[in-house]
């Protein structure tokens, strides 16, 4: 595997930080049932973006007021519901890692989903934080990625993202950055480099950032 430099690194969550698949399962098959829609089909879609960009996706012909309804009370649900909700291995030392390392998470979830997932994980927030309530357009847009690069004031060149899904490793590539692919779904979507999960990725703090190698 390729040994990539970068001055900071953008991390999506779920799925990349957090294992919160049993969730995001149990409440998108509830909806997917609601919908008469096949539940195998809508989870190979909701991964990444924004509840409501899913359904837009998936029911390309109902009034987004309706997806915006739906996107806040599954977004209270999802919030409410911690069961099986759990570190990515290695999370927590890949973040002990970057004491001193610019970095943000960047995350389609909003701030109480987020808070909530993350310490049910108990893994500690970063300073920087760019939520669903800070964009206004869901990954596969790059929005996120650009605004947490600028916040960090680092060019999207010289950032690292990382992603497990689809529509974020679409949006980091959008942004100009190049993309570590954490676990299964991340492969068959052209990130740079995958890992099975954060036990894989040793981070070295050089001089002008950081220094990431990958290993078994």
């Amino acid at each position: 595997m390729p040994v990539l430099t970068a001055r900071a690194l953008l991390l999506d969550m779920d799925g990349t930080l957090v294992n919160s698949d049993a969730v995001v399962e149990r409440i998108w098959r509830r909806w997917a049932d609601a919908h008469g829609l096949d539940g195998d089909e809508v989870m190979k879609v909701v991964h990444g973006r924004q509840g409501y960009a899913s359904m837009a996706v998936l029911l390309p012909s109902r009034p987004m007021h309706l997806n915006m309804a739906d996107n806040a009370r599954m977004l209270a649900e999802e919030t409410a519901d911690l069961e099986g909700v759990v570190p990515v291995p290695g999370a927590p030392e890949f973040l002990a890692s970057l004491r001193g390392v610019p970095h943000a998470l960047v995350t389609s979830a909003d701030v109480p989903l987020s808070t909530a997932r993350m310490a049910a994980a108990g893994l500690e927030l970063p300073d920087v934080r760019v939520t669903a309530e800070s964009v206004g357009a869901s990954k596969p847009d790059p929005e996120g990625f650009l605004k947490g690069a600028a916040e960090l004031g680092v060019a999207p060149a010289d950032c690292v993202v990382f992603e497990d899904s689809g529509a974020g490793i679409a949006a980091g590539r959008s942004a100009g950055m190049r993309v570590v692919g954490v676990g299964p779904r991340a492969a068959a979507h052209g990130p740079d480099v995958v890992v099975r999960d954060l036990r894989q990725v040793r981070v070295e703090v050089v001089a002008d950032g950081v220094r990431l190698s990958f290993g078994s």
